[in-house]
């Protein structure tokens, strides 16, 4: 075989099966692209007819899974087409892989128990992109969830990559709406009553704060004196909010009970230290050595 009939053999291998090779390749981007443009589209135009925040989450968290399991079934069909086109026998192949999947999933039951698990946790909507959550230890912001992972930012940056087989409970601080828990001490000499009256003031203050009273669902409710401390009395009360507004409205409120407290004059208490020197046998106590302002002083005896 010469060089001439080499080329014409390239040249007709370009035109029949490497145009076709070129086409199914053109057809698996433009079929990608469109893919991802109508799951788009569909569920931005879910997201203008108004859906509320808690739907807004669960439709971004199907969207991005969605568009995950399309691009596998594109990129597989394409896949089988372009084997075909090279002359290679599609069934054996098949039949191959379906026992080395059945062996390989002996070996990789925790591939398997992930996808189930993520296939249960997006069905019963336990956890969407935007929510803050609590799970195997790790909390922190819901960035991405996918059949087999779930990644969570956490206030420093750090990101979370967390197996769903490894999620056994799921505590979500953000679903539907959200609660601050208030612990509020005071001072024994305080009266509680009057305490009360003020929280509800800066409650009712915070409210009609135009930065403020769209986050907050409803009035503070105030459960009243929940216990006596070692040097407090603590009164409990909760916010409801919309979900992940509680921080941001518990840090306001905080600020605010401070500095009408201080106006007040009412105590927040704090730990005391006693000094103890010790006693001798005779009831004497040890004198030790006490700096005030840098003048020393005796104290015992």
């Amino acid at each position: 075989m010469d060089l001439h009939d080499l080329i014409g053999i390239i040249m007709d291998w370009l035109i029949t099966t490497g145009f076709k090779l070129l086409l199914i390749i053109i057809l698996i981007f433009l079929s990608l692209k469109i893919a991802r443009i109508l799951i788009n589209r569909v569920f931005a135009s879910l997201t203008k007819d108004g859906l509320a925040g808690e739907s807004k989450k669960r439709a971004d968290t199907l969207s991005s899974l969605i568009r995950n399991i399309v691009s596998v079934i594109i990129i597989s069909i394409g896949l089988v087409m372009v084997l075909g086109q090279l002359g290679i026998q599609i069934g054996p192949i098949l039949a191959a892989a379906g026992i080395a999947g059945v062996a390989i999933g002996f070996g990789a039951q925790h591939l398997v128990q992930d996808i189930i698990s993520g296939f249960f946790i997006l069905l019963e909507d336990e956890i969407r992109v935007g929510d803050v959550i609590e799970i195997a230890g790790k909390g922190g912001l819901v960035e991405n969830v996918s059949l087999r992972m779930t990644t969570l930012r956490d206030l420093a940056g750090n990101v979370h990559y967390i197996r769903n087989g490894q999620i056994d409970i799921v505590t979500n601080m953000t679903k539907e709406f959200s609660y601050y828990v208030f612990d509020i001490g005071v001072a024994y000499r305080e009266n509680v009553d009057e305490v009360m009256e003020i929280i509800r003031e800066i409650d009712e203050d915070i409210r009609l704060d135009p930065q403020f009273k769209d986050d907050i669902l409803e009035p503070m409710e105030i459960m009243g004196l929940d216990k006596f401390a070692d040097s407090a009395v603590i009164i409990k009360a909760r916010i409801k909010t919309k979900p992940i507004k509680q921080w941001r409205v518990a840090r306001e409120f905080n600020r605010r009970l401070k500095k009408t407290f201080d106006e007040h004059h009412i105590e927040i208490p704090f730990p005391h230290l006693t000094i103890y020197a010790g006693e001798n046998k005779e009831g004497q106590a040890a004198s030790f050595k006490l700096s005030l302002n840098g003048k020393n002083a005796a104290i015992g005896g």
